[in-house]
């Protein structure tokens, strides 16, 4: 049985699986962003975003929430040369990004149909010569969230269909097609020296081969979905998926884990109505999982104070108390520790939503999606109806795309997207997902055949309970006992 391996020391030392770690940090796409003043050894096989965006890019198009230009330009230089980046944001303040950024970019804020809603989705296209990009990840546009926070992020190069012969078009390819149409965006002609006029919108994308895709693609976008419309987006989209996999028996009403960094006003009706989704599922011999218990993995009070940070930490963690003190949400928090990864004090920006049972997965949510009705979306009119105020992105790493997941393909010579795993190199009929942490027993399991992905969950699973003496942050409150720079909050 896979067990959790603890490192004693709190402050960055060295776990005793550091090597594995090191060796185990990208399978498959997904990886964790560097942060700045940890160890060496916890920021080994993590990225930048310069490591992203590189190579010979003829367009990218980047989506976000929050974007500082400025930033961006000086941490990654090539956006200046790029002949065109069409920046997807959900900023107020659009003049002041219209008076910074370069010739070469253009900027498009999609229509926010319901009040209160926002344009959350961070991800990128970026498209070159004989092959795309596709990155989602967690993280803003902005210093901080690129450098302070534990963040992670899934990618994957596709080539043209010309190049493979493929002529079909895979779910992969579906969903992001029908997300980049329902945004709106008309898209835009670029002169690119070399390949002529390229028209570039939703339906480009069409041009190149997703049937090699590692994961499935879970959106939300603003609406009142109903009829062929309900399965398609937020938690109803992930229903769907989950509805058609088949699991190891040993996942029948295993736990679930929803780690997030912004809590919504939610209620026991709606919290139910999303377990049901992320519940769904069956064994190999046709059984249903059944509900899983879930775990709500969110920073205390301690953790923003002692973290990296300090107390600014915090800021990025915007839960106020009339949402963190519900009374429905007191058997589900439990601790951030990211003692394997080097990140406990490194406050989480990821997303993640899990179904685990110990260090084995039965799958992986990584999204921009925190945990609320406007993220997710909420049934209505007797759940013939979902509400979602916001759009999102997000992907889910299921045991059967990666047992598909054959031929490695790189935009970019010198960037290896994945690593040397035979599970991701050639195709495996029986893929099994463990977290990092998990120990080399794992492997001497009665299912020899097997191919184990480690996926880089920063946390501890199972994540511990809080503590009587233990609090969740909530930033509209006052903490006076001083962090790790002797400031109080609100400064």
């Amino acid at each position: 049985m896979a067990t959790t391996v603890h490192s004693k020391n709190t402050r960055g030392g060295e776990p005793e699986n550091s090597k594995m770690l090191q060796s185990s940090r990208s399978p498959c796409g997904f990886q964790l962003l560097r942060v700045q003043g940890l160890p060496d050894w916890a920021n080994a096989g993590c990225v930048r975003i310069s490591d992203v965006i590189k190579g010979d890019v003829l367009v990218a198009i980047l989506s976000n929430y929050m974007v500082d230009i400025e930033w961006l330009l000086s941490a990654c230089p090539l956006l200046r040369s790029i002949p065109q980046v069409v920046m997807i944001h959900g900023e107020s303040n659009v003049s002041q990004l219209q008076s910074v950024k370069p010739s070469n970019w253009l900027l498009f804020k999609p229509r926010l149909w319901i009040s209160y809603g926002t344009h959350h989705s961070k991800a990128m296209l970026l498209v070159y010569p004989t092959g795309v990009r596709v990155v989602v990840h967690t993280a803003n546009l902005i210093n901080i969230d690129w450098n302070n926070k534990t963040q992670g992020l899934w990618m994957q190069d596709f080539p043209l269909k010309s190049m493979t012969g493929i002529t079909t078009a895979s779910d992969f390819e579906n969903d992001l097609v029908d997300y980049l149409t329902a945004l709106e965006w008309s898209g835009c002609t670029v002169d690119v020296q070399h390949h002529g006029q390229m028209k570039i919108n939703a339906s480009y994308f069409r041009n190149f081969d997703f049937s090699n895709a590692a994961v499935r693609l879970i959106g939300s976008i603003p609406g009142y979905h109903s009829g062929p419309q309900l399965n398609k987006w937020g938690h109803m989209k992930l229903r769907s998926i989950l509805k058609e996999e088949k699991f190891d028996k040993k996942f029948q009403n295993s736990p679930l884990v929803y780690q997030f960094s912004s809590l919504g006003s939610l209620d026991e009706k709606w919290m139910e109505e999303f377990s049901s989704s992320l519940s769904e599922g069956s064994t190999l011999d046709g059984r249903r999982l059944g509900l899983g218990e879930a775990q709500i993995i969110f920073p205390t009070v301690e953790d923003v104070r002692q973290s990296l940070e300090g107390y600014r930490a915090g800021a990025a963690i915007p839960s106020p108390a009339k949402n963190v003190e519900k009374p429905l949400l007191k058997k589900y928090w439990s601790r951030w520790q990211a003692e394997h990864t080097g990140r406990s004090r490194a406050m989480p920006h990821i997303k993640t939503f899990v179904r685990f049972r110990e260090n084995a997965l039965a799958w992986v949510c990584l999204t921009s999606s925190n945990l609320s009705k406007a993220a997710w979306g909420a049934l209505q009119k007797n759940k013939t109806q979902l509400m979602i105020r916001s759009y999102e992105l997000g992907v889910v790493f299921l045991p059967s795309m990666l047992s598909k997941f054959k031929n490695r393909y790189s935009c970019t010579e010198d960037l290896p997207l994945i690593n040397e795993n035979e599970a991701c190199k050639t195709g495996a009929p029986n893929v099994k997902l463990y977290t990092l942490a998990a120990t080399e027993s794992m492997d001497e399991e009665e299912d020899t055949n097997a191919k184990i992905i480690r996926l880089p969950l920063p946390y501890a699973l199972p994540p511990p309970r809080y503590s009587s003496q233990d609090e969740p942050w909530k930033w509209d409150k006052q903490y006076l006992h001083p962090d790790v720079y002797g400031k109080r909050w609100p400064n």
